[in-house]
Parts: structure tokens; C-alpha cells; sequence
């Protein structure tokens, strides 16, 4: 197999929308984010990306499949789901660029495609002046139900590329469960790090 990875151009992006969909759909459905998305949702969702000129979609592809995808844009497309914590810590906007998502299927992790999903939206970052690259994580307790045997938290990954949790990075954001008659927010944690 040939993973290849590399920056969907913007004018390319509306073709992988549907399959980018499906793959966050897919992944996010696992622990610990046990999102019950659906495609109506998604495309409404990635839409931002194709809207925002400082975004970036990075693509995975095992030949012309793709197997995986990163996003990101600069944290103002965020401001009021996320400024907050950033401006308590005293930290402009305007400096930070926000990862977004990685989702890759699991028969493709271990092989380096996060690290360069990383690599893509930081280098992205700096071409834009940003001096700082964040992203959040959701927060769910050790004892939680769907937390699978054997599960290892991405922490050690993220720590290895220079990230670590914001002191009071805290937010929430609403999702439906798998399972769940509604949506419910969620305790997200931010991490930060400087480029």
C-alpha cells in the first residue's frame, strides 16, 4: 500500500467533500467521541472550508482512495465557539491557527499520517503569520461505558509534538451520542503550542 499525503487545493475540494464526510462520520463514531453524525450535517459543516481563505484540508490517500483527512483555519472562523479560553490566557486571535480535525481509518494508523497531518497544518500556520497552533479534545471520564479494553489516549502523540493542555482551555460543545435520544454538551480541553 502507498499512503501518500498532501493539501487538497481549494478549487479540488467540493469532489472530497462527500468522502471527507463519510470518514469523520466513521471515525468520530469510535470512542471517545461517539458522534452519530449524518451527511446532511457534514456538508454543512465542511462547507467553512471551502468558504475560508485561510483554511486548510489535508488528504490521505492509499492510491486514489482517501483514507484519511486533517483541517484547519485560523481561529477568528471559530472566535464564538472557542475565543473565549484564548482571550482569558491573554492570547490573540489573530496569532493562534486552530487544527481542526484529523480522522484516519484505523488500518492506516502507527504509519506516520498523523504526524504529517500535523507537519501540513503547521507549516500551513506559519505561511499565515500565526505564531501559535491549537486544538481541542473532548473529555470523557475513565469509567465511561463505550470506553474500550485496552484504549490509549492520543496525549503522549500530541505531547511529542510540542502541544500541552491550556491552563483553564476549557469549553464545550454539543454533539448527539451514539445511542442518545439528543445532543448534550461535551468538556473539551484545549492544547496549545508555540510555531
Amino acid at each position: 500500500m502507498s499512503l501518500t499525503t498532501g493539501p487538497i487545493a481549494p478549487a479540488a475540494l467540493e469532489r472530497w467533500i462527500p468522502e471527507i464526510a463519510r470518514l469523520r462520520i466513521a471515525v468520530f463514531r469510535a470512542f471517545p467521541y461517539l458522534y452519530d453524525g449524518d451527511m446532511d450535517y457534514e456538508a454543512r459543516y465542511l462547507a467553512a472550508y471551502r468558504e475560508s481563505p485561510g483554511a486548510v484540508v489535508v488528504g490521505a490517500w492509499d492510491g486514489g482512495r482517501l483514507v484519511g483527512c486533517a483541517t484547519g483555519t485560523p481561529l477568528e472562523d471559530h472566535a464564538g465557539e472557542f475565543g473565549a479560553p484564548f482571550a482569558a490566557a491573554g492570547i490573540p486571535l489573530e496569532t493562534v491557527f486552530y487544527n481542526a480535525e484529523s480522522v484516519l481509518l484505523p488500518e492506516y494508523r502507527g504509519r506516520g499520517v498523523g504526524h504529517a497531518f500535523f507537519d501540513h497544518r503547521e507549516a500551513h500556520a506559519r505561511t499565515l503569520g500565526r505564531r501559535h497552533a491549537a486544538f481541542c479534545a473532548v473529555l470523557r471520564p475513565d469509567d465511561h461505558p463505550a470506553r474500550p479494553a485496552g484504549y490509549a489516549p492520543l496525549d503522549p502523540f500530541w505531547r511529542k509534538r510540542g502541544y500541552a493542555p491550556m491552563p483553564a482551555g476549557r469549553t464545550g460543545f454539543s454533539w448527539k451520542d451514539v445511542g442518545a435520544a439528543a445532543e448534550t454538551e461535551k468538556p473539551m480541553q484545549f492544547w496549545l503550542r508555540e510555531l
